[in-house]
């Protein structure tokens, strides 16, 4: 059997996809963007994790209020990446003191990791993209 015969009988590859978001929520297009990319990929039965770092922390903070900047606010759309196989979601630690949250402010359940621990887990993913 050829190589590619072999690789047609057992499928397609599975690649380790990691969104990292480091923008806030609103303001700009990325954190909805990245979401958006996310559910795609996931679609496709990618194995997907998405990290959030810096002001990307905030995407996640429970009870947004956009009425007053005219947005809709899709942090609820985060609930639903559990549907999608997506269950793989890290917050940086330092992120979270620097901006005074904690993990209970946060409207999904996330591993919490510090510098090292990211590193690592970085380091082990086939793609990388930044938000």
């Amino acid at each position: 059997m050829s190589e590619q015969q072999s690789s047609a009988v057992s499928g397609p590859k599975v690649k380790k996809f990691m969104f990292v978001n480091r923008k806030a929520p609103y303001g700009t297009i990325y954190a909805l963007e990245s979401l958006e990319v996310v559910l795609i990929t996931a679609t496709f039965d990618q194995d997907v994790s998405l990290v959030f770092i810096d002001d990307g922390v905030y995407e996640l903070v429970k009870g947004q209020q956009t009425k007053g900047i005219g947005v809709k606010n899709f942090s609820p759309s985060y609930r639903a990446l559990d549907g999608y196989d997506v269950e793989k979601l890290y917050v940086d630690q330092a992120s979270l003191e620097q901006r005074g949250l904690s993990e209970k402010d946060l409207l999904v359940p996330v591993e919490v990791l510090d510098a090292q621990a990211m590193g690592q887990l970085m380091q082990q993913q086939d793609v990388i993209l930044s938000f």
